[in-house]
């Protein structure tokens, strides 16, 4: 049985695979101009582009589970609950390959559309074999050993402090905080600090504990499973101490990297800006050189954590005559911290809190700099000019951890569904038994452990020093989209409890909601995708 189960794993991820080289052969001609790939035949192609992406992700997915299962197999650790999940998920997004794969809710990109013949759907899987995985996730209260098969022992033991402290310090408080639009108390955010989170990629010389982005996943998971608030309160650390290690002097990782280490500062990201969303190259805010200061002038917004930040990793452009990327420059501008009552005391800055649905405990904010100062010491790499290409050397990083986050927004979906489905009671029975309910269960358990595989192979691959803007970029993207159906179909095994604001699905819908914006919108991000893939020379 596992080793037909092998076998067929293996044929979805050749026949996905074989799917892919078809549909880029098909639409390459179609968006380029020689050996370049032509923008406003990009953008007319939108449709096939970003369709190429998803069904390139969807290939990417099964290889990941197909190796994910065989490893399992050597070890003999291969259970009945592994084989079913990899079983229902390659059938499944075999069966979309072949019929249509959902980019949104109301785009399907068939094969059709690129006038290819549809992929052979070598598995199905049964009612009684989804009746069957659902009494294995009943057994083990959502949490079985799907979870992640190749962390090392080390890393378990992260993930399992990490879930103590998740549990313990943040799960029973996390829904009042969110409700009443309260930051992250200061005292679990030194708690973090004292676990470690803030320099967990932070090379030791530096205070931080040197470990890889495939920690940072573990830590970001666990984190955001209790409340994303507290998944993401790392990011900013996270982006910050990459800016700093990549572009940064020898004296200005010196000066920061402690003190963002041991959290003895919060850095906010201050990049984007009104109307221009992810058009970074239209960004506006100016920094002028007077003495030894740079002057800021202009507006941010979607600035996450911005009053209690005590420094900007601040996006600014140090020559007025460049249009685009050219001319962009990086700060590490200090300012005071603010709180609820006064948000930015600093000279040269005000701004407001920007309320939101979701994404809480550290505020969203729009701020705007009229004569703020920031130290012409403090400018990133002390030569202006390479701001976005710093920026753009931390984009791998940043969308692994947000996939880790979404991964910890739909396990806390999938535990919050599981449990409800448990303990309501109706017609004599728990509404788990009927498969219209278990059946949600074990999909939103089936995508997990899928996502869960490609998330932490992109980790790995940037942990070993390749390449993985690519990998990253499809963990990202099929990331957020499993977090929000997770919650959604969770939120409908509520029924209307769901829809109350006291449970605490309703908040993890909201926080779901956000992942397929922030860190690369799922358009730009399948855009992405879509373009390194139409590049000559990439082979999949």
């Amino acid at each position: 049985m596992t080793a037909e189960l092998l076998a067929q794993l293996d044929q979805a991820a050749e026949a996905a695979a074989a799917y892919v080289d078809a549909a880029r052969r098909a639409v390459r001609p179609l968006v380029a101009k020689g050996a370049r790939l032509d923008r406003v035949a990009l953008d007319r192609e939108q449709h096939l582009v970003h369709g190429l992406a998803w069904v390139a992700t969807y290939a990417e997915t099964l290889r990941e589970v197909r190796d994910w299962a065989a490893a399992l197999n050597r070890r003999g650790a291969l259970g009945e609950t592994e084989r079913l999940l990899a079983k229902l998920l390659a059938g499944e997004y075999g069966a979309q390959l072949a019929g249509g794969v959902p980019m949104t809710q109301v785009e399907i990109i068939r094969p059709a559309d690129f006038g290819v013949e549809p992929p052979p759907a070598p598995l199905r899987v049964t009612q009684d074999e989804k009746t069957r995985l659902a009494a294995l996730l009943h057994e083990a209260q959502g949490r079985a050993t799907f979870e992640n098969a190749n962390l090392d022992e080390d890393l378990e033991l992260i993930r399992a402090q990490f879930r103590k402290f998740a549990d313990d310090r943040i799960v029973p408080y996390a829904h009042e905080w969110h409700c009443k639009d309260e930051f992250i108390p200061l005292s679990i955010v030194e708690e973090m600090g004292a676990l470690g989170v803030f320099g967990l990629t932070i090379p030791e010389e530096y205070g931080g504990s040197g470990l890889g982005k495939t920690a940072m996943c573990v830590v970001s998971e666990e984190l955001s499973r209790a409340w994303i608030g507290a998944g993401s309160l790392g990011t900013r650390s996270e982006i910050a101490a990459e800016l700093i290690l990549i572009g940064g002097t020898a004296e200005q990782k010196a000066e920061w990297l402690p003190k963002i280490a041991s959290a003895e500062i919060l850095p906010t990201a201050v990049f984007t800006e009104p109307n221009t969303g992810s058009d970074l190259g239209s960004l506006r805010t100016r920094a002028v050189k007077q003495g030894d200061h740079y002057v800021v002038t202009g507006n941010k917004t979607w600035i996450t954590h911005a009053a209690r930040a005590d420094v900007m990793t601040l996006l600014v452009r140090t020559d007025p005559a460049t249009d685009g990327f050219n001319g962009l420059s990086m700060l590490l501008a200090p300012k005071q911290r603010g709180d609820d009552a006064d948000p930015f005391p600093t000279p040269g800055m005000s701004g407001g809190e920007i309320e939101v649905i979701g994404y809480r405990g550290m505020k969203e904010y729009e701020i705007g700099f009229d004569g703020f100062k920031a130290p012409a010491a403090n400018l990133l790499g002390g030569v202006e000019g390479q701001g976005f290409k710093q920026l753009m050397a931390t984009f791998e990083s940043a969308r692994i951890q947000t996939a880790a986050r979404a991964i910890g927004v739909a396990q806390s979906a999938l535990e919050l569904g599981l449990k409800y489905a448990i303990e309501r009671k109706q017609f004599g029975q728990e509404i788990f038994h009927f498969p219209r309910v278990s059946n949600k269960l074990v999909m939103i358990a089936a995508e997990l452990m899928a996502v869960r595989q490609l998330t932490y192979f992109s980790a790995r691959r940037k942990d070993s020093g390749k390449r993985c803007d690519l990998e990253a970029g499809m963990a990202k993207l099929l990331a957020a989209r499993v977090a929000w159906a997770a919650a959604d179909n969770a939120l409908q095994i509520h029924g209307g409890n769901g829809f109350a604001v006291e449970y605490p699905i309703s908040r993890v819908l909201a926080d779901a909601r956000i992942l397929n914006i922030f860190e690369g919108a799922g358009e730009i991000q399948a855009m992405v995708i879509g373009r390194r893939l139409l590049e000559e020379g990439v082979n999949r």
